[in-house]
């Protein structure tokens, strides 16, 4: 996912009022009136709010026969998750390595633990 779409899907899902809709679509399909129902805000609103989830590729719309319900497109929830997954998995690396550098400094009070690591 180029880093401009991935801009767009985190910018779009900056906005409560959208996480919000992102979570409810998560249990199944909905109309935008059935979406719009808990806001005190107008249909037109919430369906400003749908196209920028849609625009962000977050969101379709088909239709059924009269309705035309709107729906999660989870593939993108998972590219999400890969790119996040991938820092927090580095982020967990250096942690794992500070663990033991405070290991061995609590083992050896004496030895210098930093200076040891960029010998070895």
């Amino acid at each position: 996912m180029p880093d401009d779409r991935l801009s767009q899907v985190f910018s779009a899902l900056a906005d409560p009022t959208r996480r919000d809709i992102v979570a409810r679509l998560a249990t199944g399909d909905a109309t935008v009136n059935e979406l719009a129902e808990p806001y005190e805000v107008s249909l037109q609103a919430v369906s400003k709010h749908i196209r920028v989830l849609e625009d962000a590729g977050l969101v379709s719309r088909s239709r059924e026969a009269q309705r035309r319900p709107c729906h999660l497109e989870a593939e993108v929830l998972d590219l999400m998750t890969k790119w996040i997954e991938r820092y927090r998995r580095e982020a967990e690396d250096r942690f794992r390595r500070l663990d033991a550098v405070l290991a061995r400094m609590d083992e050896e009070p004496g030895a210098d633990p930093l200076t040891e690591e960029s010998a070895s």
